[in-house]
């Protein structure tokens, strides 16, 4: 297999085209940009659809249409990009559109900062708009798994009829990191789109893309529907990373790039002789809760690492069901930390000092 050094964002923007993305519609912002650059020019070069919108409601609703006419749609921003886009997104969730939205996510809240972030865990894992629905969440650790998710995610959307969320940060979409193209992906038993409102009358009746129910009793049918499957994806499609749990005596909970950066943390705790293993979820909705019940009686402590305030640590949690102490570090304002902090805090979690 073939390796190319390319930047995350151009990385990230051929593999929806190797996954047979059909319109790309976005609006630039910071630190996405490359993103829809990289598109602007290889979306038609392949013959498909690029349009720089006039703002992000109208991005998101060309991808409504699209998607509502049959093809595989796009859109990417980064994180107050994506909040404008939330109300468009749970149009999409309720007339059960399927779609994929790369958030790369930036410091906030409001405007913020330009520089990494993981800030946005709640507004893609409870859903940001109105309504009762959720997202198929997934969160790359790097970038070659941002690349084979992308591929797949297309297929995920489809078979779930649902908008699909890719959340990085801005670290993954600004570095540079050696991919293939040439990994397989699972295959997803695809339906035939008969759903689609894309003007075939030749055998069928005329299909409605709608989400507005005025029967309360049609509309509550329709959200129980939607849970349905929802609970199918927690039941069965939970992804997660399991690493050095087994003996562990405390096991860090982290995603994304402080997931790579827990890493090296493990590994410097273990020349320390301390055994610290890490849960990565690779979905983050569904969160995989399943993995808390694979620990062993040997870990006796929990250490959230996020780049937040702590937005994953309500989702751990509820998966730990109060077994274990949970402690939480994050750093925040689009500061990364550094693997010997998360060592720091470990130190002193075994050592007795309490900080969650």
């Amino acid at each position: 297999m073939a390796k190319v050094l390319m930047k995350g964002n151009e990385a990230m923007a051929l593999a929806a085209i190797k996954a047979g993305c059909d319109a790309f519609y976005g609006y630039p912002i910071t630190p996405q940009n490359e993103l829809p650059e990289y598109l602007s020019k290889h979306m038609a070069l392949n013959g498909r659809v690029f349009v720089q919108s006039e703002s992000e409601v109208a991005a998101i609703n060309m991808v409504y249409g699209a998607a509502g006419a049959g093809a595989r749609a796009l859109t990417s921003s980064s994180s107050p990009g994506i909040a404008l886009k939330q109300e468009g997104i749970s149009y999409m969730a309720g007339a059960e559109l399927p779609g994929v939205i790369i958030n790369v996510m930036r410091g906030g809240p409001g405007l913020g900062g330009i520089q990494p972030s993981q800030g946005d865990y709640k507004q893609i894992t409870r859903g940001g708009g109105n309504g009762d629905y959720y997202l198929y969440s997934l969160a790359p650790e790097s970038l070659q798994e941002a690349v084979d998710l992308i591929k797949e995610s297309f297929d995920i959307a489809d078979y779930f009829r649902n908008p699909v969320m890719i959340a990085v940060d801005g670290l993954i979409g600004q570095m540079m990191e050696p991919v293939t193209f040439d990994n397989e992906t699972p295959k997803w038993e695809l339906e035939p789109k008969t759903w689609a409102a894309d003007g075939n009358r030749s055998n069928r009746e005329k299909n409605i893309i709608n989400s507005l129910y005025l029967d309360p009793l049609m509309l509550e049918k329709h959200n129980l529907k939607l849970k349905a499957k929802y609970d199918v994806m927690r039941d069965k499609h939970q992804r997660y990373e399991m690493i050095n749990v087994k003996d562990a005596e405390i096991v860090i909970v982290a995603y994304g790039s402080m997931a790579r950066i827990a890493r090296t943390s493990i590994e410097i705790l273990a020349e320390k002789g301390i055994k610290c293993g890490m849960i990565r979820p690779i979905t983050i909705f569904p969160f995989p809760d399943k993995a808390f019940r694979k620990l062993q009686d040997s870990v006796k402590n929990i250490l959230v690492v996020e780049m937040s305030t702590g937005q994953m640590l309500e989702d751990v949690k509820i998966a730990n069901e109060c077994e274990r102490p949970i402690h939480f570090y994050g750093r925040v304002g689009g500061i990364v930390p550094e693997a010997e902090e998360v060592v720091s805090q470990v130190l002193k979690i075994i050592g007795g000092e309490d900080n969650a």
